[in-house]
């Protein structure tokens, strides 16, 4: 029995080290010429979010010496580093475009740019961000300054000086707010509606153990100790044009709003260095106007939008709609249904208790289902 592997970022990695773990065979297919293409190419400032106990992949923890918020570049080498231990090596180069099943013989068949795969059962590990979100705002065309998406941003140094206005405020928007501070730029942060903010390091401790025992009790309770906590550690910043959420962080993540890991930001717009904006009405030719009246000039816009998987082009209308929510994500990690044995989705949620934790726990089961099932084409 075969099991082709889809992505060669941290989760294809985690289940192809799995299947080694048990001396099961595998071949990964990767889009680019790297292992862990996404976070070569992240912001420079970039750090787990997520302590390095609760960080490492299937059977391999983080050296001794790496600190407890693993930083970008080094992550990259332990994905290196987690490659050459298991043995994985990628086929590189062989970006997916389709994914169909044989009716006669129930055999997955992958199709690339160049080649064709025919295997058992398939494990699409592309990742959460795959695709830029790139909504064109209204009079985006007209505006004379530079507009990216953050994908394409590194660093603040370009921006010295220069009136920077971010749109969104996840993860990726308030860090950018904050990188770009640091650089001597001024930033602004856009926002819709109220922002959910947990402080990555809570009373002086990393707020990941105390949610990850947390996750074991009911949602309810779970509900109570982060609302409460968030009360203590966060406060109302609802002054500070950020709202105030209805529901605790948990809750939100659960129905995938994901919360702020705050790693700083939040201090600094209390600080006022940081100015947080309504959303926006129009772009002009220089400046912005917001849906509160205000008009404000800017240097550049950078679009702190997201991202998608983009899956429905793979996989088909006919698949899609059977296992993507109304989101475009995987409902589930494999499904039931006998036309869709052997199909299988990894590192798609964004758990509160972390994602790279979750990998573990959810590559795990899908070897177990893999062995337990143990199907072979006829």
């Amino acid at each position: 029995m075969h099991t082709l592997i889809i992505g060669a970022g941290p989760a294809g990695l985690a289940i192809a080290g799995q299947l080694a773990h048990r001396n099961l065979p595998f071949t990964v297919l990767e889009a680019s010429e790297h292992i862990g293409v996404a976070w070569r190419t992240h912001y420079d400032r970039l750090h787990l979010h997520t302590v390095k106990e609760h960080s490492a992949l299937p059977y391999f923890p983080f050296p001794a010496d790496f600190p407890t918020y693993v930083p970008r570049l080094q992550f990259v080498d332990y994905l290196e580093r987690y490659a050459e231990h298991f043995g994985i090596k990628p086929l590189f180069n062989q970006k997916v475009i389709g994914i169909r099943q044989n009716k006669a013989d129930k055999t997955w068949v992958v199709q690339t740019e160049t080649d064709q795969f025919t295997t058992d059962r398939v494990v699409v590990a592309t990742g959460y961000n795959r695709v830029p979100n790139q909504p064109e705002l209204p009079g985006q065309r007209d505006f004379r300054g530079i507009v990216w998406h953050s994908v394409d941003y590194r660093n603040g140094a370009p921006f010295r000086d220069e009136n920077v206005l971010i749109v969104g405020m996840g993860n990726t928007g308030a860090e950018l707010a904050l990188d770009l501070l640091e650089h001597q730029a001024k930033p602004f942060i856009s926002v819709r509606g109220p922002v959910n903010i947990v402080r990555r390091d809570t009373f002086g401790k990393p707020a990941q153990p105390t949610a990850i025992f947390l996750s074991k009790f009911p949602n309810w309770f779970y509900d109570f100790m982060a609302g409460l906590s968030q009360r203590l550690s966060v406060g109302d910043v609802s002054a500070y044009g950020l709202g105030k959420p209805k529901h605790p962080p948990s809750y939100d993540t659960r129905h995938g709003k994901i919360a702020v890991i705050d790693v700083g930001t939040l201090d600094q717009i209390k600080a006022g260095n940081i100015t947080v904006l309504p959303g926006i009405a129009r772009i002009n030719k220089k400046t912005v106007t917001f849906t509160d009246g205000r008009e404000l000039p800017f240097d550049a816009i950078i679009l702190a939008t997201g991202y998608r998987p983009g899956l429905m082009p793979v996989l088909g209308e006919t698949v899609s709609k059977k296992v993507l929510n109304e989101r475009g994500y995987p409902k589930a990690l494999w499904f039931g249904e006998p036309e869709l044995a052997g199909l299988y989705f990894l590192g798609f949620s964004i758990p509160i208790t972390g994602v790279l934790y979750h990998l573990n726990l959810d590559s795990k089961k899908i070897v177990d289902h893999i062995a337990e099932n143990n199907f072979v084409s006829p």
